[in-house]
C-alpha cells in the first residue's frame, strides 16, 4: 500500500450561511497529513488572506478553524491529496464537481472563491473567463476566481495576490 493511500482526508471547515467559502482544487500532501488547510512552507494563502484584510492577524495553518468565526470556510473540489494539482486528471476533477456543487448548495454561502482557474474551468465547463467575479453563479453562490496562492504558482507576486484577494474581500463585505 502506498503512503498516499494512507493519508487521511482533509476535513472541510464549513457551516451553513458563510459569507465566503475558499475552495482549493485539492489538498497538498502536507495539508492532508497534518489535517490543516494550506499547510505548506511555500504556500502564501494565510499571509495573503491577512494582508488582503480577511483576518485581523495572520492565521497559522494549525488554527485554520478560526476562519469560521470571521464567516469564511475552507474546502476542496477533489478530496485526494497530491504533491501537485497537475497530478489530477480533468475527468477526476469533473467527477468530483457534482458532489462539490451539492456541497455548496447545502452550505449556501453568499460567495464561493475558486483558488485557480483549473478547478473552476473543469467543473463549470467555462473555458474563456477572467479572474474575479463570474457572471454565472455556482451552486447558488456568487462565483469568484482567485489566483492560486501555492508557492508553485510563480505567475503572481505577493502584491498581485493580495490585490486580487482584497478585491474579493471588498465585494463580500459590501454584499447584502
Amino acid at each position: 500500500m502506498s503512503d498516499v493511500a494512507l493519508l487521511p482526508v482533509l476535513p472541510d471547515l464549513l457551516e451553513p450561511g458563510l459569507s465566503l467559502i475558499f475552495c482549493g482544487i485539492n489538498p497538498g500532501m502536507r495539508a492532508a497529513s497534518t489535517g490543516h488547510h494550506f499547510e505548506g512552507r511555500s504556500n502564501r494563502f494565510w499571509r495573503v488572506l491577512h494582508l488582503a484584510g480577511f483576518t485581523p492577524e495572520q492565521v497559522r495553518p494549525e488554527d485554520d478553524h478560526t476562519l469560521l468565526r470571521y464567516g469564511y470556510g475552507l474546502t476542496t473540489v477533489v478530496p485526494r491529496a497530491t504533491a501537485r494539482a497537475a497530478e489530477l486528471s480533468r475527468s477526476e476533477i469533473e467527477l468530483a464537481g457534482e458532489a462539490f456543487q451539492r456541497k455548496i448548495e447545502q452550505y449556501a454561502p453568499r460567495y464561493v472563491a475558486f483558488l485557480g482557474k483549473m478547478a473552476f474551468s473543469a467543473i463549470s465547463g467555462a473555458s474563456n473567463f477572467e479572474w474575479g467575479r463570474q457572471a454565472t453563479p455556482f451552486g447558488g453562490a456568487h462565483a469568484w476566481v482567485l489566483p492560486n496562492p501555492s508557492g508553485l504558482n510563480r505567475g503572481f507576486s505577493l502584491d498581485a495576490l493580495v490585490a486580487s484577494y482584497r478585491e474579493a474581500r471588498i465585494a463580500v463585505a459590501s454584499a447584502p
